[in-house]
């Protein structure tokens, strides 16, 4: 919108509208634009408090993490140095050293301690019943168990194939076979079950005192399903009580991207081992080994999430840590902060845009209660005013010299219209009389013009019946002589007789017609209850070899149910007029609309309407004044009778006929539209 346009529409605006304008402007910019801004922000601000909480859960978790593998590599060390083991590898007493490796086991909860001599092969082991089971190594993938090499007292953190995994320690198959469950989000795959493994694992070498190698020691801790130490690190990050609002801390073990142990839930005490983290997530720490701080879906429900990679000794991610505690609650204290500040602003608007339309309104009341007044006082209630107002500023002062003026000029037009009272009584009075005179000569010369024009027609008529019926007499004798003398020789020619015969019935036809036209009431048939439906049924018939000729389309539309009292011929003939007329008023074809439906006229009467409708050119001012009068016809092949015999007709049964444009009457159409109403009450025929 320009700025001009906009001046325009100032401008236009009322008193009342710019003083609100002026009043709530900055309520409805300037506050909400505050409290979008402190809405955005105390979000983000929150939202950052609760990452930041999550990445301080994760250095605990990981430092736990990172201790639970120290302690492998030195508990497996402390063991690797004990004398009592020693003293059992340099007697060959293989039930001691399975007794020594038992105990470590018990005391430090590793899950396998397996003894090899320096050529790779199991001495004994905390879970094998046979101590003098000599079987090769097989975990050909670890490091080689060379004289020499190097021990590490960190244990390394390691993924092992299920045959790597057995060869060390074929008691801890049950945790393997991880059934995979269908996760939303996570990245599509194809296997069914994780059979690998996920291992801390420490190997070091058993020395004499002498520096000579004994035997290889390998201790390690299985972290599939390993339950205890995922609930312990939670409980280490979790402890109860630290989380508020009832919210949920849980941490994971991840083997790839599959949860190897954890303690999420995946319905009531099920745990979610064997489902997969969304691969958003996998894709973030798995492949570009970024740390994870942000929401994220856990299985089922919403956490504020914590995932770093895990590495193998040669750097490569082979799993994650997760900590993170359920987002709901937290959500739903956000939101609820969030909407008391909202609701805080809205008060606080609601409070201020009351007052200032309350001081607004001081200053635009009187000034429209004036407007008000004026307006009044020029649609004719002069007693208006506006009264005493409390204001006692300018604008009061202004409404009390208003109301005195309209004080003044009110009484000065109270003596004007006295003066014109007395004034139009007597023009009234005159013309009311010179009006009475009027009207009743006007009456009388047009009854006398109506008996003129019908005794000119009756003369006319029964004089020209008189001088036909005389030759078709004779003309329907002497046809009938001919028939009888002939007889039978007359067959060859019965056509043309009977067509002759049909051509003097027509003229007799013609002949009655014009008697009819001089003197209708002659002719008045018997009254019928007539439904009109059947009869504009049956005068349709009559003139459908006219419409056949012709473009015209009929439409219906008939609701009459009520039957009316008039001679069914007379409203046939009265209807075949009026359809013809609109077949004659459309040569270039349109649409002859018939309807009908139950109509009470002025006096409360039951009646029936019926209407014929065209499409044509309509009915100029000139036909509708001389339209039912003798004569007048718009055509040059018509004598100008039919509509006043239709007129007669229908006024016999107390009804009555008019005519109009479809335009005049509030249809989006145009042509001309006649309707012919008829009581329902057996109304007496006029004689």
């Amino acid at each position: 919108m320009t700025a001009a346009r906009l001046r325009w529409r100032w401008q236009h605006l009322s008193v009342r509208h710019k003083l609100m304008i002026l009043s709530l402007l900055p309520l409805v910019v300037i506050l909400p634009m505050l409290l979008a801004a402190l809405v955005i922000w105390g979000s983000s601000a929150y939202d950052q408090l609760l990452i930041t909480k999550v990445r301080s859960d994760l250095a605990v978790a990981r430092g736990y993490f990172e201790q639970v593998q120290a302690e492998v590599g030195t508990g497996a060390q402390t063991v690797a140095r004990s004398h009592s083991l020693y003293v059992a590898l340099t007697a060959q007493d293989f039930p001691a050293m399975k007794h020594e490796l038992t105990q470590a086991q018990q005391r430090l909860g590793f899950d396998f301690f397996n003894l090899y001599n320096t050529q790779g092969q199991l001495l004994t082991a905390n879970w094998h019943d046979d101590p003098h089971l000599q079987r090769p190594q097989e975990l050909l993938s670890l490091p080689p168990l060379a004289t020499g090499s190097q021990p590490k007292i960190t244990a390394q953190l390691l993924k092992l194939d299920r045959a790597e995994l057995l060869a060390l320690a074929p008691h801890l198959a049950a945790r393997l076979d991880i059934a995979l469950i269908p996760t939303q989000g996570a990245a599509p795959i194809t296997r069914a079950h994780e059979n690998q493994a996920l291992v801390l694992l420490a190997s070091l070498p058993v020395m004499d005192t002498g520096g000579h190698l004994l035997a290889w020691l390998r201790a390690g801790v299985l972290l599939n399903q390993n339950l205890a130490l995922v609930d312990h690190i939670n409980q280490i990050v979790y402890p109860e009580g630290s989380l508020p609002l009832g919210s949920v801390g849980t941490a994971t073990l991840f083997l790839g991207d599959v949860r190897i142990t954890t303690n999420v839930r995946l319905f009531q005490d099920q745990r979610a081992i064997g489902t997969r983290v969304s691969q958003a997530v996998h894709d973030a720490v798995l492949l570009r080994g970024e740390t994870w701080l942000d929401r994220a879906f856990v299985v089922n429900d919403w956490y504020v999430s914590a995932y770093q990679p895990l590495f193998n000794d040669r750097s490569e991610r082979i799993g994650m840590l997760y900590v993170g505690y359920l987002e709901t609650p937290f959500r739903h204290v956000k939101y609820s902060l969030l909407a008391v500040v909202i609701g805080i602003f809205g008060v606080a608007m609601a409070a201020a845009t009351w007052l200032s339309l309350r001081w607004a309104r001081s200053i635009f009341r009187p000034v429209e209660l004036m407007n008000r007044t004026m307006q009044q006082v020029e649609d004719g209630h002069s007693a208006a005013r506006v009264g005493l107002l409390p204001q006692q500023d300018e604008l009061g002062a202004l409404a009390g010299h208003l109301d005195q003026l309209l004080d003044a000029v009110d009484d000065k037009t109270a003596r004007l219209l006295r003066w014109n009272d007395k004034l139009d009584a007597k023009v009234s009075e005159r013309t009311q009389a010179l009006a009475q005179s009027h009207e009743s000569l006007k009456q009388t010369q047009a009854q006398l013009v109506k008996s003129e024009k019908l005794a000119a027609i009756g003369q006319l008529t029964a004089s020209v019946a008189h001088e036909i019926n005389n030759p078709i007499a004779v003309m329907q004798g002497n046809l009938d002589l001919v028939r009888e003398t002939l007889g039978a020789q007359a067959q060859p020619v019965a056509t043309e007789l009977k067509l002759m015969d049909q051509q003097i019935e027509r003229m007799r036809l013609i002949v009655t017609q014009l008697l009819q036209y001089a003197r209708p009431n002659d002719y008045a048939g018997y009254v019928d209850a007539v439904d009109v439906n059947t009869t504009m049924a049956s005068s349709l018939v009559l003139v459908e070899h006219l419409l056949s000729n012709t473009r015209i389309t009929v439409a219906r539309d008939w609701r009459a149910n009520q039957p009316v009292q008039i001679n069914q011929q007379e409203l046939q003939q009265v209807m075949i007029n009026l359809m013809l007329n609109a077949i004659q008023a459309m040569p270039e074809g349109g649409t002859l609309t018939l309807r009908s439906d139950d109509q009470t006229d002025e006096m409360g009467r039951a009646g029936v309407l019926i209407e014929v409708c065209d499409t044509g050119s309509g009915l100029s001012d000139l036909a509708k004044e001389r339209l039912f009068s003798p004569f007048f016809t718009t055509r040059h092949d018509g004598n100008g009778l039919g509509l006043w015999i239709s007129v007669g007709l229908v006024e016999r049964y107390g009804g009555s006929i008019s005519a109009g444009n479809r335009s005049e009457m509030g249809e989006d159409a145009s042509g001309a539209v006649f309707g012919v109403w008829l009581r329902c009450d057996g109304a007496a025929a006029v004689v």
